[in-house]
């Protein structure tokens, strides 16, 4: 089995239009499966000939994916491809790239594979007492042993704020610890985003530490943009993956982003942090 470079891994991720031609067209050959991942998913190399070592990826088959409750059967593969466009619409490049293609075993979604840096800074941490450290924000409480908590915290870091925008914009129902991957580069990405675009709220998420402040004049400006690419490219790109009431949530979304002009809040109606958490 090949082992994934974290370096190769990188350049790759931050070179979308290579990655994305490799990824349609390469020939995909399946190593093994993660055996961790709720839903059939298979660490894979893609090669497109000249390379004999392929770049590492990560291939989804739509029949690998167990039924929701609240998504229709067979379509976290399109979400997640979708995901991937909507983020890279906002030129953070938040998300590795991503298509939608046939494998070994149908059709699925194949994405860049993004190896963790270890020696990457922490996003999340456990800190003793109520009230996080400077340059933390608070999630909650967490029992680590019977009858003693920590508070559990994530960094005050851009990119995670970001990520946090983008976020409410997906109606991301699962932004789990395990989904942050810090590259070799140093760039963030997010990852698993099969539970994304439904129409009804609900967005569950670790990243609450900016909830209710107001967005940064970069993620307006940002917003600004993608509202008026749904209306365009970007609108048309996501047809065949969403439906048209799912895509004029999502415009629905960034309009009341805008217009409200801060982080959202944790509802009410819906379970504010995804478990487990990590």
């Amino acid at each position: 089995m090949p082992e994934a470079d974290p370096a190769a891994c990188a350049a790759l991720a931050a070179d979308p239009t290579r990655a994305l031609a490799l990824l349609r067209d390469g020939e995909l050959t399946v190593h093994g499966r993660i055996t961790d991942a709720s839903n059939a998913a298979f660490y894979c190399s893609v090669s497109d000939g000249a390379d004999d070592a392929g770049a590492i990826c990560v291939y989804k088959p739509v029949r690998g994916e167990r039924p929701l409750w609240d998504f229709p059967d067979g379509t976290l593969a399109r979400r997640e491809t979708a995901a991937y466009l909507v983020a890279a619409a906002t030129g953070w490049g938040l998300v590795p790239p991503t298509v939608l293609r046939e494998g070994p075993f149908g059709l699925g979604m194949c994405q860049t594979w993004v190896e963790p840096d270890p020696e990457a800074p922490e996003l999340l941490s456990l800190q003793p007492g109520e009230e996080a450290a400077p340059g933390w924000h608070a999630i909650g409480l967490a029992e680590i042993e019977p009858g003693r908590t920590a508070l559990f915290v994530h960094a005050d870091d851009e990119r995670l704020r970001r990520l946090a925008v983008l976020d409410a914009v997906l109606n991301n129902g699962d932004r789990k610890g395990g989904h942050l991957l810090t590259a070799a580069d140093g760039r963030l990405y997010g990852i698993d985003h099969g539970v994304t675009f439904a129409v009804p709220g609900k967005l569950r998420t670790l990243l609450w530490g900016w909830a209710g402040e107001p967005l940064t004049s970069e993620a307006a400006e940002v917003l600004g943009r993608l509202r008026a690419d749904l209306d365009g490219a970007l609108g048309a790109a996501l047809a065949p993956l969403l439906t048209p009431q799912e895509i004029a949530a999502t415009a629905a979304r960034v309009d009341h982003l805008l217009k409200d002009g801060h982080h959202p809040l944790p509802s009410a109606d819906w379970p504010a942090v995804p478990w487990p958490p990590i």
